[in-house]
């Protein structure tokens, strides 16, 4: 007879199972303990899929349900599959491209843009919910990558074949649904009775797929059209395709044709034709004395700002940048956040009377001596740094805060301009797996503050989530405010990051809290071939995280 197995729970609760039993039996079991639907198991420091089938004894056994950010991905992952095949129940020809994530869900269309019609959409949403019904399995099948190429060959979808002929393994996971087959980058549900909570709203030449609250997983989240970030997106993404770079298939089959050279001249080329672009509309309304800078963290603020000047000054004008740093308010004066600790990312932090003050007394034409902070003593001094602003001079300000009505509000509206500048990554993985933008910034953010601030990557790890919360608070709700937004990746630079990135990522041990993000950052940059630094130029927005910057 077969022993039994023992489990205990990290939660303390110890039970004994037969051997062949899955890790959903005992979610089954235990699924009354959690606020929310369990999407994956957590043992030993790894994830296991639902469906895997348990055979030892384990300790500190976990669940994650729909409240986890991995247990959201597993969802959004599995209803996107799950809205893939019921499209292919509907249209059987109808190919649908997931693009960039957006407020409230993810941006996706079709390949052929005849299909994009409300009453197509309503359809789809009303088969995925018929689906949900139906309570389809969705399963897992191993095949060798030889299989995987002659399969997708078959079904003619090169974006598959173009991924898979850089595999580094011998197998691919492959997912199927209905009869449908696809590949995806990370765990699904077992079963589609598990994903009631979507909508499909038309949008743009697309439609969102919405999902569950990342806050509140019983309610869909709130959909927030946002029409100039889209714009960027759709040009970014257009000009992708333009190129034949807008998945990772073919950025690698670039890598292997020789071809870098040119990507990132190009690349390079065009971020120098966006930011003259904006110097000539800074240029083109002439009230202009105040440019405000604002982005989330990693989307190279530093750069963009320097490299704005210049081309400030190529258009006659000569622009003063003032930190809004200096403006902090005196220590014993800043606001606390729901721990106690000091919020120097709240506004309150800043001290807007003053600042407005001083802004408004140089656009006036006064001499102003400008505040430097003392982040040592928490004091605010001065040091005999004085601005006079002349006919053709102005100032350029970078801080989260640029966007928000409230940092300048004694400043009229005709005398500023305001920039959102953000990392938003047009490359996907293929047509059906996108690569999140946040994940771009995070390796972005882990290799510049390894090389410039000795901060280990499990540091950066740990911080991220509260600088996620202080971007949705403080910069994302403002940001089609921006007279004009800026999109700051370079298509090839995951491929020039890696070789920072994966280093750092492996000095994580496997005991560490934060292994597991780890691990899912490294399978991630597996899919990507590297490239040489030394031709990048020196100017370049990406060497602000890899060093060598002229600025």
């Amino acid at each position: 007879m077969e022993p039994d197995i023992k489990i205990a729970l990290k939660d303390g609760t110890k039970i004994q199972v037969d051997t062949q039993v899955s890790f959903y039996d005992i979610a089954e079991k235990v699924k009354h303990n959690y606020p929310f639907p369990i999407m994956l198991a957590k043992a030993g420091n790894h994830f296991k899929e639902l469906t895997s089938i348990i055979s030892e004894d384990l300790e500190d056994l976990e669940f994650i349900d729909l409240s986890h950010k991995d247990g959201m991905r597993v969802y959004q992952r599995s209803v996107t599959f799950l809205m893939i095949a019921a499209a292919k129940r509907v249209f059987p020809n109808c190919n649908i491209l997931v693009n960039h994530h957006t407020a409230g869900g993810c941006f996706c269309e079709f390949k052929d843009e005849n299909l994009c019609t409300a009453e197509n959409i309503y359809h789809i949403e009303q088969e995925m919910s018929k689906m949900v019904k139906e309570e389809l399995p969705i399963t897992k099948e191993i095949l060798s990558v030889d299989e995987a190429l002659k399969l997708f060959a078959r079904e003619n979808r090169p974006d598959k074949t173009s991924l898979f002929k850089y595999r580094r393994t011998s197998t691919v996971n492959l997912y199927c649904l209905d009869q449908i087959k696809d590949y995806f980058y990370g765990y699904m549900v077992t079963n589609t009775k598990h994903l009631s909570l979507f909508k499909l709203i038309p949008y743009a030449h697309g439609f969102i797929l919405q999902f569950p609250n990342e806050q509140n997983p019983t309610n869909l989240a709130e959909f927030l059209p946002q029409a100039q970030l889209s714009q960027v997106f759709r040009e970014s993404e257009k000009w992708a395709r333009i190129m034949g770079v807008d998945i990772v298939g073919a950025l690698n089959d670039t890598i292997c044709r020789g071809k870098t050279e040119d990507l990132i001249k190009i690349s390079e080329a065009l971020h120098e034709k966006k930011i003259a672009e904006i110097a000539d509309k800074i240029l083109d309304r002439d009230r202009i004395k105040l440019v405000l800078i604002a982005g989330p963290s990693s989307s190279g603020k530093t750069t963009f700002a320097k490299r704005l000047c210049i081309q400030l000054r190529v258009n006659g004008m000569t622009p003063h940048v003032i930190s809004i740093d200096d403006y902090f308010v005196d220590r014993e004066l800043t606001p606390r956040d729901e721990t106690g600790s000091y919020d120097f990312e709240a506004l309150e932090a800043i001290d807007i009377q003053l600042f407005n003050e001083h802004v408004n007394r140089l656009i006036n034409g006064e001499e102003v001596e400008i505040p430097s902070f003392n982040f040592v003593t928490g004091q605010r001094e001065y040091k005999g740094h004085k601005i006079k602003l002349e006919q053709e001079d102005l100032l350029v300000v970078e801080g989260i805060h640029g966007l928000n009505e409230k940092l300048s509000y004694a400043i009229s509206k005709d005398n500023k301009f305001k920039i959102y500048i953000s990392c938003l990554t047009q490359l996907n993985i293929d047509y059906h797996n996108r690569i999140p933008t946040t994940d771009t910034r995070l390796i972005r953010r882990m290799v510049r503050d390894n090389q410039y601030r000795a901060i280990p990557p499990e540091k950066t790890i740990a911080l991220w989530a509260s600088v996620r919360r202080g971007e949705n608070k403080n910069i994302f709700p403002f940001q089609e405010e921006a007279d004009v937004m800026f999109n700051s990746v370079l298509i090839y630079e995951l491929s020039v990051l890696k070789q920072k990135a994966e280093p750092l990522l492996f000095r994580i041990d496997r005991s560490s809290p934060y292994y597991t993000e780890a691990k899912r950052i490294l399978k991630f940059l597996e899919y990507f071939l590297t490239i040489d630094t030394s031709g990048i130029p020196t100017n370049s927005l990406i060497r602000e995280f890899l060093g060598g910057s002229s600025f």
